[in-house]
């Protein structure tokens, strides 16, 4: 009974000699869809650097080897989307910038007094009265405040004039490339665990395809050929499985979209996390303003601020210091002091604490905008990821593909061969 409803070339099928070796042929297509997938997702991201005989023969990861393109790409097609510098600078709230400021130079401004006055006349100095002396550290102790609150409200105004935004991201990632993966990975973990079981799935429905056409005709390229269609289309599959629809589109019962897309919320959970805590802090903020391109433009900034307050500092003492080092060594003296404001500039920002709490506040703009971000910008956080080299990825696994299939015509069915 159950025999007369089985399809008539079933029975066949299951009795041919060669049962086990055509039951291989699905088979082996769903491991050649896994491992071209495998292998092509590592190839994306490793090794960060160039192994091999440069220029051209070797290999490094497609993401860590065009680092600074995706540094532009980050800030230009996400970035400028979310806010600009100014706004998030703004958020980091300027005046709590300057109370943390106070907090950590104060207890340590007689010692930064000390340093510059021995650095430029350590005698005069050390022979003032004591009482001099200390009225100096009082005076400094109480322009401080203003003068902290002043620069940090025009850094605020100027921020984007200070500096360089793009440079400040790309840098960041061409030095540390792990972190530019980091991004990437993290954030389209379950995408790329898609990609790769896709391609078991896949590949073996492919392998069904191949199995019926090696069936009835057993020419020499069909395995080959079926071999590169599977590393190809397994692929080509996926990616777009990833990112399409754009939008949820219904069909029938089902709801369909691209699953990066579905996943908005969550991703913007992980994605701003990385950026607040690594990429744009407060810290680097400062240290490229202080580092970087427009390094020069800071340091002025601080001198104008700077400037003034010397002057009230050492007014009674004015005389007899330009009689003592001369009215070059008192504009020096100035020069000193801001040359020690930029060098203690960084000292507030290594607390740790400090950058996670004023990086929450960011995070949670980046957040909720990245949110509401229409769909067609925000598959562009994972988009290039793909774009970059996306036909590359795909030959490759088409390559090893029709290597796996010339494996299986020679070693599976290497009786066929020239027969």
């Amino acid at each position: 009974m159950l025999a007369s409803s089985l399809p008539s070339w079933l029975p066949a099928f299951l009795g041919q000699a060669d049962f086990w070796r055509y039951a291989s042929i699905p088979v082996v297509a769903g491991l050649v869809g896994w491992w071209t997938n495998w292998v092509a997702i590592k190839l994306t991201f490793a090794p960060l650097e160039f192994i091999g005989i440069p220029p051209f023969l070797g290999w490094q990861g497609i993401i860590p080897r065009k680092a600074a393109k995706m540094a532009e790409i980050f800030v230009d097609s996400t970035m400028d989307q979310l806010g600009t510098l100014g706004e998030l600078f703004e958020q980091m709230e300027p005046a709590r910038i300057a109370a943390h400021i106070n907090a950590v130079v104060g207890p340590r401004l007689a010692e930064y007094t000390d340093e510059v006055m021995r650095s430029e006349n350590a005698v005069l100095w050390e022979n003032l009265p004591p009482t001099v002396r200390r009225q100096v550290y009082r005076e400094v102790e109480a322009q401080m405040p203003r003068l902290v609150d002043n620069l940090m409200g025009e850094i605020g105004e100027r921020v984007e004039e200070l500096i360089d935004f793009k440079h400040m991201i790309r840098s960041q990632l061409v030095a540390d490339k792990a972190l530019l993966n980091k991004l990437f990975l993290e954030c389209g973990h379950a995408e790329f665990r898609f990609l790769i079981r896709s391609g078991l799935y896949f590949g073996f429905a492919f392998g069904l395809i191949q199995l019926a056409v090696w069936w009835f005709y057993k020419g020499v390229w069909v395995l080959p050929v079926f071999g590169l269609l599977v590393g190809f289309a397994t692929n080509w599959i996926a990616i777009n499985l990833i990112f399409r629809p754009l939008h949820p589109t219904r069909i029938g019962p089902f709801v369909l979209q691209g699953l990066f897309l579905k996943r908005q919320a969550e991703v913007a959970v992980v994605w701003c996390d990385i950026v607040t805590k690594e990429m744009i802090t407060i810290r680097q903020i400062i240290d490229q303003m202080i580092n970087g391109p427009h390094a020069a433009a800071t340091r002025k900034l601080i001198q104008k601020h700077i400037r003034p307050v010397v002057d009230e500092v050492v007014g009674l003492g004015r005389p007899v210091a330009q009689l003592s080092v001369g009215l070059r060594g008192y504009a020096e003296l100035k020069d000193q002091v801001g040359d020690k404001a930029v060098m203690v500039s960084m000292d507030p920002f290594n607390h740790w604490g400090f950058n996670k709490e004023r990086g929450v506040i960011v995070e949670r703009l980046l957040r909720q905008r990245m949110v509401e971000m229409p769909p067609d910008q925000f598959q562009n956080l994972l988009r290039p990821c793909f774009q970059e080299d996306e036909l590359t990825l795909i030959l490759v696994g088409a390559a090893l593909g029709l290597a796996a299939g010339f494996a299986q015509l020679f070693l599976v069915f290497g009786s066929y061969v020239g027969g």
